[in-house]
């Protein structure tokens, strides 16, 4: 089988290379993006390997179908810049749907904890030797009370975080599991009573700005926002001027929702043209990481199993466990996978 993988780095190809040793593939390693001039690189080969900033819209779908490919490989769990509707019928798409809930809901403590005990201002300043501890002030969490939008596996792992510093937890998400143990409330009452609200669910057209202005004018004021999950979910203007007003208490991102030129890359010797990320950036009350939550050893070498795993049943024309697809999110619709057999 021949693949070709881009927006490689060399963290990717170490990991990749090391698993594929089981395989042999022929792999090509691209450092550019997946995009419709791109695609055209794949010529001759059985399948593409792509990442969240990719541009897998309509167009980059039909001319990896003109190039001969079969299958696009997401090596992540999001799929949010995948035109499915479009790609249904034409080329199948595989993911890694869990790697590590551990990575992302312990960065998100860590933001947490870096964005109230700010300790990545005490780390510039005692470099200079400046130990005054004027500005640094922050908050017990113990006692407090974490609003966790959306429940699956990573939102659960940050739910326990929280609950061994002694926090209370409440949670919104429309399909609410049942635990026992997990106080589930209304988007409203959640905005209202949580002092952290941290963001764990998938970017959907449901999704999208799920915290809109609305959204933000109804959280508690004084609280802390944080978001490892999409950039989009915020609605960017409106989180600067609540941070701008004293609205909010700070915000702890790990994702943008224009992130996909900037992220992932050296600009360092660039003017970032992207005024709002230049906003943010300025603000003292917000922790900023470049989409790096999921970067642990065990978050790569699970993304590198799973990949290979993925690629492998389509070279063997075997069952797709983690194939999606626009027919499977359709209300009523059959999904083949349940039967053993690809979508379509």
């Amino acid at each position: 089988m021949k693949i070709v993988v881009y927006d490689t780095k060399q963290y990717d190809k170490a990991f990749f290379e090391e698993e594929n040793a089981k395989y042999g593939f022929d792999i090509k390693y691209l450092e550019s993006k997946l995009t419709p001039d791109t695609a055209r690189l794949a010529s001759g080969y059985d399948a593409v390997c792509a990442f969240v900033n990719d541009d897998i819209g309509a167009a980059t779908i039909d001319a990896l179908v003109d190039a001969g490919v079969r299958a696009i490989a997401m090596r992540c769990a999001g799929y949010n810049n995948v035109d499915m509707k479009h790609a249904f019928g034409k080329i199948h798409i595989v993911r890694v749907p869990r790697y590590s809930p551990y990575a992302v809901a312990e960065h998100a403590m860590a933001l947490l904890m870096t964005l109230n005990r700010k300790t990545h201002r005490a780390y510039l300043r005692t470099r200079d030797g400046n130990f005054s501890l004027n500005g640094l002030l922050g908050f017990d969490l113990h006692g407090k009370t974490a609003g966790i939008i959306g429940t699956g596996q990573i939102g659960r792992c940050f739910m326990d975080i929280c609950r061994g510093f002694g926090m209370r937890v409440i949670a919104y998400d429309p399909y609410p599991m049942d635990d026992g143990r997990t106080e589930y409330v209304d988007l409203q009452t959640l905005l209202s009573q949580s002092d952290i609200i941290s963001l764990h669910c998938p970017l959907t057209p449901q999704t999208h700005h799920i915290l809109d202005e609305s959204a933000l004018s109804a959280i508690k004021p004084g609280a802390i926002i944080i978001n490892t999950s999409r950039g989009a979910l915020i609605d960017t203007a409106a989180l600067i001027e609540y941070l701008k007003n004293g609205r909010l208490g700070g915000a702890a991102l790990d994702v943008y929702e224009e992130e996909s030129d900037l992220f992932f890359e050296d600009c360092s010797n660039q003017v970032i043209q992207d005024d709002q990320l230049a906003r943010l950036l300025s603000f003292n009350h917000v922790v900023l990481t470049s989409h790096q939550a999921f970067f642990t050893r065990e978050a790569l070498a699970k993304i590198a199993e799973v990949t290979f795993a993925n690629l492998k049943a389509i070279a063997d024309h075997s069952p797709l466990e983690n194939e999606i697809c626009y027919q499977c999110d359709q209300k009523g619709a059959q999904c083949p996978k349940k039967h053993g057999r690809p979508c379509f």
